[in-house]
């Protein structure tokens, strides 16, 4: 998993985006440039009862059921590939290259098809 990820959309874009029914809940959730594993991030998912996608805040990064500790991580996930699907609208993610005297961050993120 990459080290930290940022999210500049505004929730309310984000609906708009996935085509988020305007009744469903908006969550309160500020952008963020730097958000850690198990901070919390906007999730779009379907919901099955209502059978309409939805917009809610959960908290990312993969952590089996039965840990413990949030803090624990395995390779625990498969049925959660299978059957729980979601999509976590990030704007790049931020990994470290080794550098002379350290580890130095980068960006990576899609290229604006606008600015091409």
């Amino acid at each position: 998993m990459c080290g930290r990820v940022r999210l500049s959309s505004d929730v309310s874009e984000i609906k708009l985006v996935f085509s988020i029914a305007p009744q469903r809940p908006t969550p309160n959730i500020a952008p963020s440039w730097n958000v850690a594993p198990t901070d919390p991030l906007p999730v779009v998912h379907y919901d099955a009862k209502a059978g309409e996608r939805s917009l809610d805040v959960m908290r990312w990064g993969l952590v089996p059921f039965c840990a413990k500790d949030i803090k624990v991580g395995k390779p625990a996930f498969r049925k959660t590939f299978q059957r729980r699907r979601c999509f976590v609208p990030i704007d790049n993610f931020y990994d470290c290259k080794k550098a002379m005297g350290g580890k130095r961050p980068y960006a990576t993120a899609f290229a604006d098809p606008q600015r091409s």
